[in-house]
């Protein structure tokens, strides 16, 4: 049996604030992967190897940029050009992410949390499918998409060229596992993971590109 997705954590210097400024904005019905905050202080440097697309099916591009701004959010300038559909914000601490608009079809049939945009080569998007066991819904010219077996949310990957990587990554994906914790880690390593190090019963490995998760019993 495949691994699943237990968390997405975000590295935060202010934990507590970024959480609720993220609950408020989702909501906590509506985000096919729970997200865990987490102490720590990591300066920012550059765009982060994640990002997220926020849908706007169920309210305006302008309602929902509207609302992010008014929990405090602020808009980014990351290079993007003036006809761009997107809306580029930054949430309390700098991250960036984008408000999508509703007229765009790649998304349909997803939730507000619609996408889980990455950095990474098309052998990352390769690995993350076969390592959780879901569909690859899009590999074309170096990038690659996953769909969750809900169908709620994509998880895609850009493609070469990579921004360059920082120490560690403000958010990295925690995976659970029902079968024997060495097994399963035989089994990533087997198709492209690293295994990294332990800490009690959690191993922490890295993709192909380097991205490092962890790994615990569920």
């Amino acid at each position: 049996m495949a691994s699943r997705p237990y968390a997405l954590t975000v590295l935060a210097a202010d934990p507590d604030r970024l959480g609720l400024f993220w609950r408020d904005l989702l909501g906590e019905h509506d985000v096919p992967i729970p997200l865990v905050f987490t102490k720590a202080d990591l300066p920012r440097q550059g765009l982060n190897q994640i990002h997220f697309h926020l849908t706007s099916y169920t309210a305006t591009q302008q309602e929902n940029v509207d609302r992010a701004l008014s929990l405090g959010a602020t808009h980014l300038d990351v290079g993007q050009l003036p006809d761009e559909d997107h809306v580029v914000l930054a949430d309390p601490e700098g991250n960036e992410f984008c408000v999508i608009e509703s007229t765009n079809n790649w998304l349909a049939g997803t939730g507000f949390l619609g996408e889980v945009a990455a950095d990474g080569t098309r052998e990352v998007g390769l690995f993350w499918s076969a390592a959780l066991d879901w569909p690859l819904v899009h590999d074309e010219d170096g990038e690659t998409a996953i769909r969750t077996p809900d169908g709620r949310m994509l998880i895609a990957w850009g493609g070469p060229p990579l921004n360059d990587k920082s120490a560690r990554n403000k958010m990295h994906l925690v995976l659970v596992t029902t079968d024997d914790l060495d097994d399963e880690v035989q089994r990533l390593v087997a198709l492209g993971a690293t295994e990294v190090g332990r800490s009690g019963d959690a191993v922490e490995l890295a993709d192909p590109d380097g991205n490092e998760f962890w790994l615990r019993p569920a």
